[in-house]
């Protein structure tokens, strides 16, 4: 699995310091789901409250599933504003029409064909921890989004 993050970074240093935790707590959530278990240290280390409980839920039904995926996921689109020095909101596009569900038990691959559903807005709260993290705290996702869909 690939995580492509496209124009993530925005030349301000405090914008870019919350892109970049953003990206990785994206790619936190993807590693949780590849390895099958909700226990990840990226999770806890990315995700705070909310976040954090809706990102386990959505791991476990990957893992009660009994799947996993492969391929690439292109990340697009950023937009950030910084509401203040400990708060910020991020949106973002996901492209996986490159990105196919696997059978963990069988490893056999559905390449069923891309549709609109396979492009998710993602919009998504995060406050600066005493640590300096940007820690994802709410967000929402909405699969075939127009802004999107490409």
């Amino acid at each position: 699995m690939e995580d492509v993050f496209e124009n993530w970074k925005t030349g301000n240093a405090a914008k870019d310091a919350a892109l970049a935790d953003s990206a990785r707590a994206q790619t936190a959530i993807n590693d949780a789901i590849l390895k099958g278990k909700t226990d990840t240290p990226g999770l806890t280390f990315y995700y705070q409250g909310e976040a954090l409980t809706t990102s386990v839920k959505w791991v476990q039904k990957w893992v009660d599933a009994g799947l996993t995926y492969t391929g690439t996921t292109r990340y697009y689109n950023p937009k950030i504003e910084l509401f203040d020095d400990a708060s910020a909101g991020v949106s973002f596009c996901a492209d996986e029409t490159k990105a196919y569900n696997k059978d963990r038990e069988t490893e056999k691959v559905d390449r069923s064909p891309a549709s609109d559903d396979s492009y998710v807005l993602y919009n998504t709260r995060l406050e600066k921890n005493k640590q300096g993290v940007w820690q994802t705290t709410s967000g929402t996702s909405v699969r075939g989004s127009k802004g999107c869909v490409q």
